[in-house]
């Protein structure tokens, strides 16, 4: 059989098949259904965005157990450098004129309160003088340098406006599964 003669056979039938259904479709409902359905849907659709911003939020607040302010905290488990909730900021956001730089390096670490590993990513705020107060260095389960990608000793600035080094802070960015 001629592959041309197959496919102008084949959108004959699916032209087909369009034009029934659409005709049954006409046939078992009005306008003013199909818009109230069409309503609805769009709707419906408007709360969808909502779902994974409320998701995060979640994630981050989860039992909270500890001083963010210490080294000893539980997200702090791979961070070198020195704590954004010692600066001005918080464990979750850079303090006022710095901002976070566009990549980081990420750990796991176990959260006492829900017994659960997290994936935490350690980003640096740069743009700033460096903060000179709660300087901390734990790097469990670190690698050598030859493997950066999961090294803590290097400055994460690169893709910010400044270079500075300013501060680290810790986002829970899910669970380690």
């Amino acid at each position: 059989m001629n592959p041309g003669n197959l496919l102008h056979r084949l959108n004959e039938w699916l032209d087909r098949k369009t034009v029934e259904g659409s005709r049954q479709l006409a046939r078992q409902s009005s306008r003013r259904s199909f818009l109230g359905r069409l309503g609805t849907a769009i709707v419906g659709m408007s709360a969808v965005p909502l779902l994974p911003v409320a998701r995060a939020f979640a994630v981050d607040t989860a039992g909270e157990l500890g001083n963010p302010k210490s080294c000893d905290y539980w997200r702090y488990c791979a961070i070198s450098g020195t704590l954004c909730s010692c600066c001005g900021g918080t464990e979750r956001s850079c303090p006022p004129g710095s901002e976070p730089s566009t990549i980081h390096w990420v750990g796991t670490c176990h959260n006492p309160v829900d017994g659960k590993d997290y994936l935490i990513a350690y980003n640096d705020c740069c743009g700033k003088a460096m903060c000179s107060r709660c300087s901390c260095h734990r790097t469990e389960r670190e690698k050598p340098l030859y493997f950066p990608s999961r090294h803590a000793s290097i400055t994460w600035c690169f893709g910010a406006e400044s270079r500075s080094y300013h501060c680290t802070m810790a986002l829970v960015i899910g669970t380690a599964d």
